[in-house]
């Protein structure tokens, strides 16, 4: 579950972790109102306007017309996702600038070409930086322990650092059992080349942070840039948190923190139903029981000249209500020009899934090719009821022949 950069500042906040003062604002005239009355009233001199979307990359992002697709121009500018405001009436620059974004698209690397409909954007004073730095810490699966990693390559593209310069990453392992030790605070801090109060600011914001992150049961906390004042205070310019959803039952409030403006419609319909479904852009609906075929039958549709336009795993009770609601999601894409079930038997008969099957097909209309490909525990009875059904279902025996049907029900859609 992902969260807005003015609540993961919230809650850092809460949790000691230093971060400048903001608000978030739905309208140009509120965009205004906090400008003065937060900030220019108490002295504050600059001010930056954050476009807040679920989305990297906003600094350099571009924002268009939603009508038109027109670029968005203040002051003769393109406007960008973040704009730091030095100059002329502070007030009435915010607005504008709130103006220009609330409503419209923002185009980022990390949202593709369709962008993302801003709704609601950040007022924060500004900062006298000395200096970015790069800091995250999310779980290292390969050896079960979190990692925290560190680079004096802030607010730039983390991955071109490790690609390019990967010495100038510095990671640190946490043992489960020991927790954060103050002697990898320092560490730390000796790695980025810090001494004095920079130093002492480090050990302060680092140790704050790790405990944030354990607290809130993240999975991903990541500050770029943080970065150190020229009075070497350090302060979390930017933050992304990124909350374990299998710890959800011990966060109640997460449900308040949810915005499902930036979610996919139909993985928030899936969700819904327990369905763990991701949409992709591809032409090709699968509906499989288990992530690792999920992921293999992936590649079969592929391999056989499609794309996926799902993930979607029905888990091991692949009842009536489930398979139902599985396809009703994926027609409700009007990309899918063909469907690929692959069911693996063993918790459940494939005879069963087979009936589910037919009784789910009698509650939504399927109107492109269906291939069945069924294999486990009474594989070769549910086969049977499939043909036997009247229904036009392509009945594939292994993978092979189940990709050989993906290819021909799409080169049939292609000739017709």
């Amino acid at each position: 579950m992902n969260i807005h950069e003015y609540q993961a500042k919230d809650l850092l906040r809460h949790y000691g972790v230093p971060v400048l003062r903001c608000k978030a604002v739905t309208s140009a005239v509120e965009a205004g109102a906090v400008a003065y009355n937060d900030f220019v009233a108490n002295g504050v001199g600059a001010l930056v306007v954050k476009a807040q979307i679920h989305a990297g990359g906003r600094g350099k992002g571009t924002v268009h017309d939603a009508s038109t697709g027109a670029p968005i121009e203040v002051n003769g500018k393109g406007l960008r996702g973040v704009t730091v405001i030095t100059q002329g009436n502070l007030q009435d620059e915010a607005q504008k600038v709130a103006e220009g974004l609330l409503g419209n698209t923002l185009v980022t690397i990390q949202t593709g070409e369709e962008g993302k409909t801003v709704r609601r954007v950040l007022i924060e004073e500004g900062c006298n930086i000395g200096h970015e730095y790069y800091c995250s810490i999310l779980l290292d699966r390969g050896c079960g322990r979190n990692l925290i990693m560190v680079s004096t390559e802030g607010g730039v593209d983390i991955e071109t650092v490790a690609e390019e310069t990967p010495e100038k990453l510095i990671k640190v392992h946490v043992d489960p059992t020991a927790g954060f030790m103050p002697f990898q605070a320092r560490e730390l801090a000796f790695g980025l080349g810090l001494s004095g109060a920079a130093y002492k600011s480090f050990v302060h914001f680092i140790t704050k942070l790790y405990h944030a992150y354990e607290v809130m049961d993240c999975s991903m906390l990541e500050v770029n840039p943080l970065v150190s004042t020229k009075d070497g205070e350090f302060i979390a310019l930017d933050a992304k948190v990124n909350f374990d959803d299998n710890a959800e039952f011990r966060h109640p409030h997460w449900a308040e923190l949810r915005d499902i403006t930036e979610e996919d419609p139909l993985e928030v319909e899936a969700g819904k139903y327990s369905l763990n479904y991701i949409k992709l852009d591809g032409n090709v609906g699968c509906m499989v029981n288990g992530a690792g075929l999920a992921m293999g039958t992936m590649d079969i549709i592929q391999l056989a000249g499609g794309k996926p336009a799902n993930f979607l795993d029905v888990g091991g009770g692949a009842n009536v209500e489930r398979i139902a609601n599985a396809f009703r999601i994926m027609m409700s894409d009007p990309h899918v020009e063909a469907v690929l079930i692959n069911i693996f038997g063993g918790i459940v008969r494939c005879d069963r899934v087979a009936n589910g099957i037919l009784q789910a097909l009698q509650q939504v209309t399927v109107t492109v090719p269906v291939i069945v490909r069924l294999d486990g525990t009474n594989a070769v009875e549910a086969r049977e009821i499939l043909q036997k059904s009247g229904l036009d279902f392509l009945v594939a025996a292994t993978l092979q022949d189940a990709a050989d049907q993906v290819t021909n029900a799409l080169t049939r859609n292609k000739v017709s």
